[in-house]
């Protein structure tokens, strides 16, 4: 069960940076995104089914502008596609010390930090992520996981049933056919 529990975490996690990718950047990243420009094929590099494609067109991108806080989210996201979740953590580390309140970035390295073992610090970054975007559908279900890992039914079937309110019924659908949430 807890392989299925990672895969759907890693599904959320991309399902959530994609959510976000059609935006610009944000006044805050330092730097305005005009349409065409590098900066906007961000989001280019997400839909191409090749990670090392994604890393490697996001380090140019990441080098014409280093302040571009969804260029080093979506790498994060790459690397975290294969499996390398401490380069994946440090690009989401970039992400927030550029953008503190990037919802997303910290869903995301808190996908990371679970698929390390370290759950509190993924419950961690799931609080700050739900503090900062309020119906996160994906961080309340990725909490929920994370609990539910826990044996913390109670608060774990909670999150996923918060999370289907707000449109993600996955997960909640997914621990009731296992008997785990009522």
């Amino acid at each position: 069960m807890r392989k299925v529990i990672v895969m759907i975490l890693t599904l959320l996690a991309f399902v959530c940076s994609c959510s976000q990718q059609d935006q610009p950047a944000s006044k805050s990243s330092g730097e305005m995104v005009e349409k065409g420009s590098t900066a906007d094929q961000t989001t280019k590099a997400k839909k191409a089914p090749n990670p090392m494609m994604d890393i490697e067109f996001l380090t140019k991108v990441i080098k014409e502008q280093p302040r571009n806080p969804l260029a080093y989210n979506n790498r994060g996201t790459a690397y975290h596609g294969l499996k390398q979740h401490e380069l994946a953590i440090a690009d989401y580390n970039k992400a927030i010390s550029l953008k503190a309140d990037y919802a997303d970035a910290y869903n995301n390295r808190g996908v990371a930090y679970y698929s390390l073992g370290k759950h509190q610090q993924a419950i961690e970054d799931f609080n700050q992520a739900i503090r900062l975007k309020q119906n996160f559908a994906s961080a309340y279900a990725n909490r929920g996981l994370t609990y539910l890992n826990q044996d913390r039914r109670d608060l774990g079937c909670a999150d996923t049933k918060k999370a289907c309110e707000l449109g993600m019924c996955s997960v909640l659908k997914d621990a009731q056919s296992k008997n785990v949430c009522p």
